[in-house]
């Protein structure tokens, strides 16, 4: 098969295994993630297979799905985030925050406020109030980068009396 033809093929199945992970046939979904990867290997795809084993409580599989998604592209800031907050999850904070950072800092990442707001939470839970808020804020910031300015009929913060 041609590399377009696989390529093809390996995203046809990627959108297939998502449908099933978002109507919840996990088991599903992993088949087809790994049949995609069988055609064409994907950070993509590394990555949502590990988001489908997230939602299956499958957390070291999950972490070790995004690395394997780093070694295909190191750009991809999916993977990073995804690493953090599962850490996050198994309670490893400390070793969340370098790999939310790095997300941060990844050429190629989407919503790239996710990280932001992950590492507030994180810092929530640490008693680092003054962090969270600095990444609360960067997360509003680059929200509103990426969408434009929200129009409300809510005073701006500089009109609050304080």
């Amino acid at each position: 098969m041609a590399t377009a033809e696989r390529m093809h093929q390996a995203q046809r199945l990627l959108e297939e295994a998502l449908r099933a992970q978002m109507e919840k046939h996990y088991d599903d979904a992993v088949k087809l993630y790994k049949e995609s990867l069988a055609v064409c290997p994907t950070a993509e795809a590394h990555t949502f297979l590990g988001w489908t084993y997230s939602f299956m409580g499958r957390l070291d599989e999950a972490i070790e799905e995004c690395r394997q998604a780093i070694g295909v592209d190191p750009d991809f800031g999916n993977p990073y985030n995804d690493i953090g907050s599962y850490l996050m999850k198994q309670g490893k904070l400390t070793e969340a925050i370098d790999w939310l950072e790095k997300a941060k800092g990844a050429p190629r990442y989407e919503p790239k406020h996710y990280p932001y707001l992950n590492l507030g939470r994180l810092y929530l839970s640490l008693g680092r109030f003054e962090d969270a808020a600095r990444e609360f804020s960067q997360a509003r910031f680059v929200f509103q980068s990426l969408v434009g300015p929200q129009t409300t009929d809510e005073p701006a913060d500089d009109d609050l009396v304080h």
